[in-house]
């Protein structure tokens, strides 16, 4: 047994996470998402060591506004999912706090079943301003969930306007929530977000908002119909369902099994697994340079000079980049 203040081993937390313990996959998390660098070669040799065990979960994306109710509606989800005998990882991606860096909303006291299942594992993480609201070790967490057993992987994203295409392109099937009648000042974000989307559903179709919402699931449906498919083998659907009541999720999960069937027999779903794999290695690549530019004292000293001569109309923008690239070693002097 390993004393709660003691740093477990590599091996120690291999054997954990394939066990599936959730106090183990939690403290691997945590190293997955530190930055220091002794910690970051640790991580690196973790997910190696469990890399023949992940792949085997269905990756689930779900996004929309805030106040759409993606936190009750996956409550609800994953306690049906678990019913049916899946085991479900949450990874809720929280607003970050400007001053600590740290999740603002609290997702994990948002979804009380599921919390407190033993067969559910939920982590909330701060986006720390990742463009799209995922956060910078989302990809490697789901990872560490995958091996510790876990089918079905729900990432919530934040929805605040930002791009989602960095979920879309680390999930199998991307599921985005709207609200009934949310009016025009945010069909912008809906144009943008239905071209993402595997299945949209619009939530909290429940009570007085139960005509809402079936008439909103008309307007997205003639929407998607002029903005035609995304995939040749699958056509987004549009339905109605309440998070609150959970009428229309098990119709909702019939879409995600659906979507998931016709990507594989199109070869769709090894061919975006694949591509996932490499668009993440760049992401990774791009994360070190930038690190590298944070961390090299003298480039940190000649930054401020080049961003003010740039700013000043002095030094093409090219060229500023030019200089710190050459610094890299990326290009010659």
């Amino acid at each position: 047994m390993i004393h709660a203040t003691a740093s477990p081993t590599l091996d120690e937390l291999i054997d954990g996470v394939r066990a599936g313990r959730r106090a183990m996959l939690a403290r691997a998390i945590t190293l997955v998402e530190s930055r220091k660098p002794d910690h970051r070669a640790r991580a690196e040799d973790l997910l190696q060591a469990l890399l023949p065990f992940t792949g085997n979960a269905w990756r689930v994306g779900i996004s929309g506004v805030p106040g759409v109710g993606k936190s009750t509606a996956i409550d609800t989800l994953g306690a049906s999912l678990i019913g049916k005998g899946h085991r479900v990882a949450v990874l809720a991606v929280d607003p970050s706090s400007s001053r600590t860096g740290g999740s603002i909303l609290g997702d994990k006291t948002r979804m009380a079943r599921l919390s407190l299942d033993e067969r559910a594992f939920v982590r909330p993480s701060p986006a720390a301003g990742t463009l799209g609201g995922v956060a910078a070790r989302t990809r490697e967490t789901l990872l560490l969930c995958e091996a510790a057993g876990y089918d079905v992987v729900l990432v919530e994203t934040v929805g605040v306007g930002q791009s989602e295409t960095a979920v879309a392109d680390m999930t199998d099937t991307f599921l985005v929530l709207m609200l009934p009648g949310a009016g025009d000042e945010l069909q912008g974000l809906k144009k943008g977000i239905l071209e993402l989307a595997d299945i949209v559903a619009v939530n909290k179709a429940d009570g007085d908002g139960l005509t809402r919402a079936r008439a909103a699931a008309a307007e997205y449906r003639a929407a998607l119909q002029v903005l035609g498919a995304r995939e040749p083998h699958w056509s987004t659907p549009v339905l109605a369902c309440s998070g609150l009541t959970g009428e229309g999720l098990e119709a909702l999960w019939e879409q995600v099994r659906l979507h998931k069937e016709r990507a594989q027999q199109a070869g769709a779903f090894a061919a975006r697994r694949r591509s996932q794999q490499i668009g993440w290695m760049w992401a990774l690549l791009d994360e070190r340079i930038r690190e590298r530019i944070r961390t090299d004292a003298a480039l940190r000293d000649e930054m401020p000079a080049i961003s003010a001569e740039v700013a000043a109309g002095r030094l093409a923008p090219g060229l500023g980049a030019a200089r710190i690239a050459a610094r890299l070693g990326l290009e010659p002097t």
